[in-house]
């Protein structure tokens, strides 16, 4: 429809353009539907333009061509462009009027029409705004209506609430009036019960056939309970409602008749209901069972059923708990071992666990109320087969006469303590699992050990010194047998020492590491708060720090217990100047077997000085990797305890520093022995008689080096760190002073003065493997305070100009020479000592 629409809009145009005579004439109906300025100009200008547009294709076509033109010839070019200048000298657009008188009637046509759309256009509003209110008019109307209809809607609502809360209220009147007809008829009934029960005590011959058939015994029951409920309430009324005395005593009397007959026959319903209870359990016979566990529970909630019941279970026999004991304990009078009791325990609590098991599954299947059973199931269970076998297996024992370590001691106790302990824990979880009701079974549990655990920590202490005690009569023993067998006991009143204060051995002191390992073990299972932890550890390492300081000073005293007796060897045989020739070789030799006693008591004090370094090394490893973390919970207690192992280890560190300034003295005094006795007064003054000089070190040196590196070797693997350091630089002041002393006492020549040197410098060989730079420089110096002896009189003043350190000891040196007096050396020099 839209293309002949258009169409035929396009010939009308065309042929009111193709006359001149017939004006266009112009219609709304133009402008309708898909309307397109274009095609309204193109229709309008088709006749009188057709050779113009013809021209625009031809000239939209050359230009699409552009490109081929350039390959045509010049001369083509120049024919196109004459025919261009031909052209020029017609009009340009000769249609131009026409169009104008066309565009004007078009104009006058379109203004015309827009006026009548205009017209159309304010008759459409006014047409509008009229239909609008007549629409507003209506809405209004029905919205009145509507407000009506909803009031209406309401009312009848509120009728409606008003009929449904009359009909609950008399619903609810009736149900009222039916319940209390109902309570009224079984109260009626009630009383004429109680009546039957009120008639005299103890007679209960004539009661309603339903208190006497045997098939009727659960409505019995139900109903002698609310006798008895009724009967209680109603004394209860009469204590507290102030009426007449006789009066009173009249209702009370009645009740209380009826009461008692009430008591005598639920207890011998009770009776009758318990013995075909226990007939039917006998049976396995599970219904029976519930149907009267059922009826059972309307006396006292059934709590004498439950507890009838659990109280009969094979479980609890006497002989079932002997059984338990020797299990656990083994044969009677056997001393019973922590593992065995684990194992017994263990599997005592597998069968318990079993048997409580398959019970709550019968207690689930009976009755109505089976937590409660379980409960009581378990509470049974642990306050009265648990703590019989405990009181067998945990003797509580004397800490002022504990048992001896031939029966176990006070270890054997808190091992199976602890055995019994951690067992009981599993085994109350297990029951857990089982389930228990509302019973605290934890608590139940802990509360089977507290008299032990009041005691505890006091065990610990007691049963930590007591393993000590016998380790140590074991080790003071093992002495004295060694001391027997090789023939040295009572030869010295060292010998006592010794078998008071046995040797180091790393092995002892790991041993005591492993007790209090153990005995911590147990104070982390027995405290469940941190603080009583903390303060449980820490007294049980005071134990093992007591332990280990009075062990290593006691190996430490007996060390330098060897130490001063070869001191006093050395003392023993030391004589004067005027002897016998037989009287010094007999003291020469009591005083090499005084050094040699010295030098194995030096080499035994620096074991026990190793050993006890890697004692304390032990215990500190053990404080760091296993207490620390059970005492830094609790503010001061990491502390508090560091500073206790300082205390305790620094009295072994003092009975180590004076056995090393033993040792030092030990080593000084033998090396003054070698030089007295090795060194010969002509080492250092050689003749001058052209025999090749002498270039070893001297006997005396050489001796002293070697007995040096044979002790010394102890020391450098005992000793370590700022210990070894102060040692060995305490030991070569000593060695430097002592052989500036001996050399005091000797003279010197050239030849000797090379000799000299040559010992210093063995010596200064031997201390340099001291690491000690003084020592180091001390020695040098020696070097070169030795060439006093060798240089010419003349050249002593300015050997000593760059170094006045040494110009004391050099001055002291000089004295020595053998020429000092016969080259008048002193008036020589005394210039350059002032």
């Amino acid at each position: 429809m839209k293309e002949i629409r258009d169409g035929s809009q396009a010939n009308h145009m065309s042929k009111s353009a193709s006359s001149d005579s017939n004006p266009l004439v112009l219609d709304v109906d133009d402008f309708k539907g898909n309307f397109s300025f274009d095609d309204l100009f193109g229709n309008l200008v088709t006749e009188l333009l057709p050779s113009y547009l013809e021209k625009e294709a031809d000239s939209s076509e050359s230009h699409g061509n552009i490109v081929g033109i350039d390959a045509l010839s010049n001369g083509n070019l120049r024919s196109n462009a004459g025919k261009s200048a031909q052209g020029l000298s017609s009009p340009l657009f000769p249609e131009v009027d026409a169009l104008l008188s066309l565009f004007k009637n078009s104009s006058t046509q379109l203004v015309d029409l827009k006026r009548q759309v205009d017209g159309k256009l304010n008759n459409l509003k006014k047409e509008v705004a009229v239909q609008d209110l007549k629409h507003r008019k209506t809405l209004a109307e029905l919205e009145k209506g509507v407000d009506g209809l909803f009031g209406s809607f309401a009312r009848l609502d509120s009728r409606i609430s008003s009929v449904g809360h009359t009909a609950a209220k008399i619903g609810d009147h009736l149900q009222s009036a039916d319940t209390q007809r109902e309570s009224a008829s079984q109260t009626i009934e009630l009383i004429k019960y109680l009546m039957e029960f009120n008639r005299s005590p103890g007679d209960l011959t004539a009661l309603s056939p339903l208190f006497t058939d045997d098939n009727r015994v659960a409505e019995a029951a139900s109903i002698a309970q609310k006798l008895r409920s009724f009967a209680d309430e109603d004394i209860g009324r009469q204590k507290t409602t102030v009426s007449s005395a006789v009066g009173n005593a009249t209702s009370s009397k009645g009740l209380e008749v009826a009461i008692s007959n009430l008591q005598e026959y639920c207890n011998e319903l009770e009776n009758r209901l318990l013995a075909r209870f226990d007939a039917a359990t006998q049976k396995r016979d599970l219904t029976r069972m519930g149907e009267y566990a059922k009826i059972l529970s309307q006396f006292n909630r059934g709590t004498s059923a439950m507890q009838h019941y659990v109280g009969l279970r094979p479980m609890f026999d006497v002989e079932v708990m002997n059984a338990d004991a020797k299990l656990v304990l083994g044969d009677e009078g056997a001393q019973p071992s922590p593992s065995n009791v684990a194992k017994g325990l263990s599997s005592m609590f597998k069968e318990i666990t079993d048997t409580v098991r398959k019970e709550a599954a019968t207690i689930a299947a009976v009755f109505p109320s089976p937590k409660d059973v379980m409960s009581i199931l378990v509470q049974r269970v642990l306050e009265d087969r648990v703590p019989k076998l405990l009181e067998k297996l945990l003797q509580k024992p004397s800490l002022v006469n504990p048992p001896p370590m031939e029966e176990g001691g006070l270890v054997l106790y808190l091992r199976l303590l602890a055995v019994a302990y951690e067992k009981t824990q599993e085994f109350s979880k297990d029951l857990r699992s089982v389930g228990c009701g509302d019973l605290d079974v934890e608590g139940l549990t802990e509360s089977l050990f507290l008299p032990h655990k009041d005691i505890y920590v006091e065990c610990e202490q007691a049963s930590l010194k007591q393993l000590y005690k016998a380790k140590m009569d074991e080790l003071r023993t093992e002495n004295q047998l060694s001391s027997e067998s090789s023939g040295t006991i009572g030869r010295s009143k060292g010998a006592s020492m010794a078998l008071s204060n046995p040797e180091i051995s790393v092995a002892v002191v790991t041993e005591f590491v492993r007790w209090n390992e153990e005995a911590t073990s147990r104070c982390s299972l027995f405290s469940l708060q941190p603080a009583t932890l903390a303060a449980s550890v820490k007294v049980v390492f005071t134990c093992l720090l007591d332990q280990v300081s009075q062990y290593i000073t006691g190996g430490l005293e007996r060390a330098r217990d060897g130490l001063t007796e070869a001191a006093a060897l050395r003392e023993k045989h030391l004589l004067g100047t005027s002897v016998s020739r037989r009287v010094a070789a007999a003291a020469a030799s009591a005083a090499e077997n005084a050094a040699a006693a010295g030098e194995s008591s030096f080499r035994s004090f620096m074991l026990a000085v190793q050993r006890c370094g890697s004692s304390v090394a032990i215990l500190q490893q053990y404080f760091v990797n296993s207490l620390s973390r059970l005492l830094l919970p609790v503010d001061g207690a990491h502390a508090a305890s560091s500073e206790e192992m300082a205390t305790a280890m620094s009295r072994a560190e003092n009975v180590a520093c004076k056995g090393l300034q033993q040792c030092i003295e030990t080593v000084m005094a033998e090396v003054e022995r070698l030089l007295s006795t090795e060194q010969k007064a002509t080492d250092y003054r050689s003749p001058d008689d052209g025999i090749i000089p002498d270039h070893r070190p001297t006997s005396a040196c050489a001796c002293v080096v070697a007995y040096l590196s044979r002790v010394l070797e102890s020391a450098f693997t005992g000793l370590e760190g700022l210990n070894k350091q102060a040692f060995l630089t305490e030991l070569g002041n000593r060695l430097h002073k002592a052989l500036l002393n001996h050399w005091q006492k000797l003279t010197f020549n050239p030849s000797g003065g090379l000799r000299l040197k040559r010992d210093i410098t063995e010596y200064g060989e031997f201390v340099r493997s001291f690491n000690a730079p003084q020592i180091d420089e001390k020695f040098e110096q020696l070097g070169i305070i030795a060439n006093v002896f060798i240089v010419a009189p003349e050249s002593l003043g300015p050997l000593f100009e760059g170094t006045p350190s040494i110009k004391k000891d050099a001055q002291r040196f000089i004295q020595l020479r053998d020429d000092y007096k016969s080259a008048k050396l002193a008036s020589r020099l005394s210039s350059l000592w002032h």
